[in-house]
């Protein structure tokens, strides 16, 4: 049995070592889509998207091959200056208290990431943006939670 701290723990690592820490794409199961996996023993996460500038996808983490929790989140570039990078950068940053997307703010040179969510990670919704010198470029939405109690 793992604790709800202990997940969540191991999302942020595999967050930071799939598509924030620049990691490996696994073959897709879909065309088009991007793929990334992580595992560590009987927990597994998994995070598949479609698109690029426009885009959706799901995060999702399995104990025992038995699906746990899921995320889904849509999202798109609004404004030009965009970058990846920084994006990254700021996913990179997520915390024990927000383990979704990035943290509540993180700023860097000329862009700034903000996320709010309301709920817990058993039951949440949120909003993330980010912008270039005081403009809008980017816009996600979020929601998930927990999708099996008994384990």
């Amino acid at each position: 049995m793992y604790t709800q701290e202990q997940l969540i723990d191991f999302l942020l690592r595999a967050k930071r070592a799939t598509y924030a820490g620049k990691g490996a794409e696994t073959p897709a199961f879909r065309p088009g889509a991007h793929d990334l996996l992580y595992r560590e023993e009987d927990l597994l996460y998994y995070d598949t998207y479609l698109g690029g500038d426009l885009f959706a996808g799901e995060e999702a983490l399995w104990i025992r091959q038995i699906p746990f929790w899921s995320m889904n989140y849509a999202g798109r570039v609004t404004g030009d200056d965009f970058s990846g990078d920084f994006l990254k950068e700021a996913l990179r940053h997520g915390t024990g208290a927000m383990p979704y997307r990035g943290p509540d703010i993180f700023t860097k040179d000329d862009y700034t990431y903000q996320c709010n969510v309301r709920g817990d990670f058993s039951w949440f919704q949120g909003y993330e943006t980010i912008a270039f010198q005081g403009n809008q470029i980017y816009e996600c939405y979020f929601h998930g939670g927990i999708i099996h109690e008994s384990i």
